[in-house]
């Protein structure tokens, strides 16, 4: 089982496929299993190198119990030292909601190790995770209840084990609240696709995002709230695969 290891903490990856390399970084609660679940791996992996990461606090990856060792630098960090371990230069990179607002941090740290970007379900302007408040990962029901109010659905038996799965106490301390990275917008020189869900609460801060980003290209998904943005890969695979085609020449 493969890990980089950054600053002392172990972040464990999964490689697929061959051509032009991926990264695939999964939303809060989840973990890489979940793009297996959703069928992304099997619609991309004949076409990519697809890197499949586990964010701190989650799958197989260490699993720190302190809110400090979430911050955003940290995460930004981890997805940097897992192209290291792996001797890549520079990637692709997809991230869904929690692994969107790491995108967007890779885009102001670390934007020569990437060669596109593609954010779903996120922006980066200042976020309050509400939904968590007091929540510690010592209480599973209240967990779930949180993590329900969070993403605005019920959640099915399927993601019910995916996040219990995980440690619910350090998936507590990794929902803290989100400070602005909006001042990248306009520094962001690769091409960029952003989707979301015309449900989802974020539709107008990602709209917003779209306007400023130099080379960007927006998708909006009929129908579908945070969740379902994420779960229908039949409707995100199609504009998304469209994009990346566009820039690896595929």
């Amino acid at each position: 089982m493969p890990y980089a290891n950054h600053q002392g903490t172990r972040i464990h990856y999964k490689v697929e496929g061959s051509g032009p390399p991926l990264v695939l970084q999964h939303g809060s609660t989840s973990s890489h299993e979940a793009w297996y679940l959703f069928r992304y791996v099997e619609a991309l992996m004949q076409h990519y190198q697809l890197i499949l990461v586990d964010g701190r606090g989650h799958g197989y990856s260490d699993k720190p119990h302190d809110s400090a060792a979430y911050a955003l630098p940290l995460r930004v960090g981890d997805v940097v030292a897992v192209l290291d371990d792996l001797g890549i230069e520079k990637a692709h990179y997809w991230g869904y909601s929690m692994g969107g607002w790491i995108g967007f941090g890779l885009a102001a740290q670390a934007q020569e190790r990437l060669s596109s970007l593609i954010i779903g379900g996120a922006h980066p302007y200042e976020e309050r995770i509400d939904a968590f408040r007091g929540v510690d990962g010592t209480d599973t029901e209240a967990f779930i209840a949180a993590f329900e109010r969070f993403v605005g659905i019920q959640a099915t038996p399927e993601i019910r084990d995916n996040i219990l799965a995980n440690d619910l106490q350090a998936l507590a301390a990794a929902m803290h609240d989100r400070a602005s990275q909006e001042d990248v917008l306009t520094d962001i020189h690769v091409p960029c696709c952003l989707y979301v869900g015309e449900d989802d609460p974020r539709l107008d801060p990602v709209r917003a995002c779209a306007r400023l980003i130099p080379d960007a290209t927006l998708v909006t998904l009929p129908g579908l709230n945070h969740a379902f943005a994420n779960i229908r890969s039949d409707q995100v695979l199609p504009p998304v695969a469209a994009f990346l085609n566009s820039v690896t020449g595929q």
